[in-house]
């Protein structure tokens, strides 16, 4: 099996060093109890007010004709390969807060909180989740009746990452594309915008 740890610069927990997005899952199914976990750890995110905006529809492939109604909400490029996971979940914001009805302006940055701790919580675990924005919202709020005040926003695939043998050879390169990533200087600034700070730079 093919391994991705990231190369970090300075010293990160093992989750996030073994946590990457992949394109290959294998079939086998994920146990109730490492779900539970998963968003259990979602559950637990920080949030604006404490307001947990997040909500998640889940379906399993082993539930075929629940699994057809949320790969269908993907278009068509991620369902070509997000088919092959055992989980699929839309990731769903409540864009309003419910003390008072005003708009909730980081709702989707608290739902990107609760879906990092799922992601950190699945590395843990030995399962691979990869993130989705190619969803049809509208769609989904057609078929799961999502209230005006909510928004499908992004979707996951949940399972065990697979060999790239015997993939597509379109599939298995990009799961053997070395992970890369900014340097800290890039985006962490001190005085002024695009000026590194002192701790980065020094």
């Amino acid at each position: 099996m093919h391994v991705k740890l990231a190369r970090t610069d300075h010293p990160v927990q093992e989750a996030i060093a073994q946590r990457w997005s992949p394109y290959l899952f294998d079939a086998a199914p994920v146990a109730p109890d490492a779900l539970r976990s998963l968003f259990e750890a979602a559950r637990w995110a920080a949030s604006s007010f404490n307001e947990q905006p997040w909500r998640f529809i889940v379906a399993l492939r082993e539930a075929p004709e629940a699994f057809e109604r949320l790969l269908s909400c993907l278009i068509e490029a991620n369902q070509a390969w997000a088919k092959a996971a055992p989980v699929l979940a839309l990731g769903v914001v409540k864009t309003t807060f419910t003390r008072g009805g005003k708009p909730n302006r980081v709702a989707a940055h608290d739902l990107g909180l609760a879906t990092g701790n799922l992601m950190l919580e699945a590395s843990a675990r030995g399962l691979s989740v990869h993130a989705m924005a190619g969803i049809e919202p509208e769609r989904a709020r057609a078929l799961y009746a999502i209230p005006e005040e909510a928004e499908a926003f992004t979707a996951l695939a949940i399972g065990y990452r697979r060999d790239a043998a015997g993939a597509s050879h379109e599939l298995a390169e990009r799961d053997r594309t070395p992970r890369t990533r900014k340097p800290l200087a890039e985006f962490v600034f001190g005085a002024a915008w695009g000026e590194p700070a002192a701790f980065v730079a020094g």
